[in-house]
């Protein structure tokens, strides 16, 4: 068991941080490359467990990927579309795309047969929204354990195409996962998401890097009252609901394309973050307005708390509160960035009154149930919370109490709660190798950050 011991800082920073990059980007790119036309060249991919993860299952389905580790390069022979292996076993881990994302890619397999599992928590992370749609367009699945959950097999026989819908799905990348192989279908995807989903960002993300690959989306965020049958709904009734809608032409094919993958904007917000807790200032570079990432806009959040923000193309900085300021506590949905609402609730630590956070139910589904963990190890720090069942309302302490933070297994917990240890001496963060799933060095990077002080 790794076991990190937080160093409190001694004055405000004045850092300049660079980033890996984004894993929904590097995933996202390796299954689009892998189905394109021709070779294409990732550069700034992420290199950690659920990036390396996906490289190994997209190898076993017969994808020639050639990685250089110093460059953090990927080189992807496209597969025009097919699956090269009629027959896989994959491992995705705990990794959710890794997991959503190859269940709709092994749907294009010609006879195929495809095993899918992972670790024990993968196991509680649901799938069955994605199976279902699946099933509606010629996709058997079948279920090993619990229905509605991994580990299952995939027997393909390609898409059909036709018209889908997800209802409230519990997690965007089921969406996602369909979306980037639509183009493959023998005919036209239509697809409705009907009712709250969350991270909607992400799905602009996705849209958008098929794009840049190739294949066009015809996309619809609005909302759709008593809408009459349409090209969304072909042969379907009218329906009242709200609704996004994405159509996916089958005439598409991806081509081999050079791509950059941007840094990481939900893990540039541990440092970014950092300032509001220290003081002073800390920069992100390569990361800034032109971002296809939805967790960049986490930079208003910290605005909205008392921090300052510059904001670029390609740099982001945040200036923590004025000295003797704490932070300003928020009442606030963040549906559309749940990957940053435990970096807020440890912040919610240092505000000057309670912080509710609310929309997130989905975060009992993720690497652990986070509002539960959230609950207990905020709790051990002295902080009063109110568990919800979507959400959390935080009450700071008086003062911090030294404690031990247990992270279950998950990244996000470990890198968040560096956060409390910038102010609160003795901070103990156990099983804090869990940050080789998304940012293998993160503490030594975090520690890096406690030198430059303004």
């Amino acid at each position: 068991m790794s076991v990190y011991r937080c160093t409190p800082v001694a004055g405000p920073l004045d850092a300049v941080v660079e980033v890996p990059g984004s894993k929904s980007l590097t995933n996202r790119a390796l299954v689009l490359a892998s189905l394109a036309d021709g070779r294409s060249l990732l550069g700034n991919i992420l290199l950690a467990d659920d990036t390396r993860i996906m490289i190994d299952a997209l190898r076993r389905l017969g994808v020639a990927i050639t990685i250089d580790e110093a460059g953090h390069v990927a080189e992807v022979s496209g597969c025009d579309g097919h699956i090269p292996e009629c027959d896989a076993d994959l491992f995705c881990g705990n990794s959710g795309t890794t997991m959503r994302f190859l269940t709709a890619l092994v749907a294009l397999g010609r006879g195929g047969r495809y095993r899918l599992g992972g670790v024990p928590r993968m196991c509680r992370r649901p799938i069955g929204a994605l199976v279902d749609v699946l099933g509606a367009l010629g996709t058997g699945v079948e279920y090993l354990d619990e229905v509605g959950f991994p580990p299952i097999v995939v027997h393909a026989d390609g898409l059909r195409g036709g018209y889908v819908s997800f209802n409230a799905p519990q997690s965007s990348q089921m969406v996602s996962g369909l979306l980037m192989v639509a183009a493959y279908a023998s005919r036209d995807v239509m697809i409705d998401v009907i009712g709250d989903a969350p991270s909607v960002p992400f799905l602009k993300m996705t849209t958008a890097l098929m794009e840049r690959f190739g294949v066009s989306v015809i996309e619809d965020y609005g909302r759709t009252e008593a809408t009459k049958p349409s090209r969304f709904h072909r042969d379907h009734e009218a329906t009242e609901s709200k609704a996004i809608k994405f159509i996916v032409e089958s005439s598409q094919r991806y081509r081999g394309t050079n791509y950059a993958v941007e840094p990481d904007a939900t893990n540039a917000m541990y440092f970014l973050s950092a300032a509001a807790v220290a003081g002073g200032r800390v920069t992100v570079s390569r990361l800034g307005t032109s971002s296809l990432q939805g967790d960049v806009r986490f930079v208003n959040v910290l605005e909205q708390m008392g921090c300052r923000a510059e904001r670029e193309t390609d740099r982001l900085t945040v200036f923590g509160p004025p000295p003797g300021t704490k932070l300003r506590g928020l009442d606030i949905d963040l549906n559309d960035m749940p990957d940053t609402a435990m970096t807020l609730a440890v912040l919610a630590l240092f505000a000057d009154a309670p912080t509710t956070i609310r929309n997130l139910e989905n975060l009992r589904v993720k690497e652990t149930d986070r509002l539960a963990a959230l609950c207990c190890e905020l709790g051990k720090l002295g902080a009063a919370v109110e568990e919800r069942p979507d959400g959390l309302r935080i009450t700071p302490p008086r003062s911090l109490v030294s404690a031990t933070i247990d992270t279950y297994d998950d990244h996000r917990m470990a890198m968040s709660f560096a956060l409390a240890g910038l102010k609160c001496p003795g901070l103990v963060i156990n099983d804090a190798e869990c940050c080789a799933k998304t940012f293998p060095d993160f503490f030594t990077r975090f520690e890096a950050i406690l030198g430059q002080h303004g």
